[in-house]
């Protein structure tokens, strides 16, 4: 089975999305690997950001909303709808505020993948790892995998009381 088999099986599993989130982080490891792996959606207000998965939750819990600010990375991800690869710890301090604690997880390289359904940005795929580790051709290897999580971003993004 493959790593993309093995997410639309989780798929089709009843009960929340865990599952599916959690094979999608294996299959994305053996796809293109990572040390930090997130998900996050954009809030109905469209003004924040929250977290729904994450395979490092003492560093970066599910749960609460984080600002969206306007930045060229924002403008790229968010309203551009087109994916963002950092390649070096010079490009994560460029995109994330959080920068000094990313690189101190060994991470210093990034590819942010919008999810999107019917136009419209539902949140991101975060992938990161060491510095060089991705390049732009990853893109098409992951927006498979974003395509799965459309369903348990709108379902998130529904319950979502703000």
């Amino acid at each position: 089975m493959t790593p993309f088999d093995a997410c639309l099986a989780a798929l089709k599993q009843p009960g929340p999305p865990d599952n599916l989130f959690s094979t999608v982080d294996r299959a994305l490891a053996e796809t293109v690997g990572h040390k930090l792996f997130t998900l996050l959606y954009v809030a109905p207000n469209g003004k924040r950001v929250k977290r729904m998965y994450t395979n490092r939750p003492g560093e970066y819990p599910v749960g609460g909303y984080k600002e969206i600010t306007d930045s060229p990375w924002h403008r790229q991800v968010i309203q551009g709808r087109r994916a963002w690869v950092g390649y070096d710890a010079k490009d994560i301090a460029w995109a994330f505020f959080d920068h000094e604690l990313i690189v101190s997880l060994g991470c210093e390289s990034a590819m942010n993948v919008p999810v999107i359904y019917a136009g419209r940005v539902l949140g991101t795929l975060n992938l990161l790892d060491a510095a060089g580790h991705y390049k732009e051709s990853d893109v098409a290897r992951i927006e498979p995998f974003a395509a799965l999580l459309i369903g348990p971003f709108l379902d998130a993004i529904a319950a979502d009381p703000g």
